[in-house]
């Protein structure tokens, strides 16, 4: 997280308030306006009702002050300025403390698809919304904690767990069908479509199994995890993560189901 970036994130003055650019909202919109259909039909109940909740314009990029004000009320969660790419001691510290870091930057035009760094759409529409829930801003809270006091072997595990919940979570209906409270996938047209597709793997979650599992951030994921509702994250807070993170461990890794990125198309 702590690698190179072309992106330069914007700094709030004294009231935090950040001034974009007319170009900079115009590209928030069309990230907006492209996404908008898909979250009746796709995004778990949950989330839109936070996107509900945080009243976010569609045609400018919100202020984070304005974020946190429902979030403190809501949560007691707050979101935090940061630069394009942060240490991952400074995300669980950041976490830990009910502070969910935002990068205050927006992707260029070329990058509207594919970003290897998470921007402020990516942090404020694919993820905020859900932090105004109590189970997954417990979790959020949790993971953090954790991540804190974690080895940075463990952490390569507890990483998995992220990214299979928070980034690139599914839930199962009780009626069998799929929603998404992935932050990752509702930021992104492409895998939002991808997901609800017939072509990856849907498994049901199973905490040793998440943590076994490698991934890629560059390719649309072969597999997902998905839970039973947004309440199971309550579940997973109280079981014992770590020892899970020991016992996957001594198991091993998961073949990828994907090439290696030097062979991949």
């Amino acid at each position: 997280m702590s690698k190179n970036t072309q992106y330069v994130a914007r700094l709030p003055d004294a009231d935090g308030h950040i001034d974009y650019p007319q170009a900079e909202h115009d590209i928030w919109q069309a990230l907006y306006s492209r996404q908008l259909g898909n979250l009746s039909a796709y995004a778990c109940n949950e989330y839109q009702q936070g996107l509900l909740d945080l009243g976010l314009s569609e045609s400018n990029i919100p202020q984070l002050k304005d974020i946190d004000k429902v979030l403190l009320d809501l949560t007691g969660w707050k979101t935090a300025a940061v630069p394009a790419l942060i240490s991952f001691e400074r995300f669980f510290e950041l976490l830990a403390n009910r502070e969910f870091p935002v990068a205050t930057f927006i992707r260029s035009k070329d990058e509207f698809d594919y970003l290897r760094e998470p921007d402020i759409f990516h942090e404020i529409f694919g993820h905020c919304p859900l932090l105004t829930n109590e189970s997954f801003a417990k979790f959020s809270h949790a993971y953090g904690s954790l991540g804190l006091s974690a080895s940075k072997e463990d952490r390569v595990l507890l990483a998995r767990l992220y990214w299979f919940t928070v980034e690139f979570g599914l839930i199962r209906n009780r009626e069998n069908t799929l929603s998404i409270y992935g932050g990752g996938i509702l930021s992104s047209p492409g895998e939002t479509l991808y997901a609800m597709g017939s072509e990856p793997q849907i498994k049901p979650f199973n905490l040793v199994d998440v943590l076994r599992t490698p991934y890629r951030i560059d390719i649309m994921q072969p597999v997902y995890y998905a839970i039973e509702g947004l309440s199971f994250l309550d579940e997973i807070v109280a079981m014992d993560i770590m020892a899970a993170v020991a016992e996957a461990k001594q198991l091993g890794m998961f073949a990828p189901l994907y090439q290696p990125k030097s062979k991949a198309s």
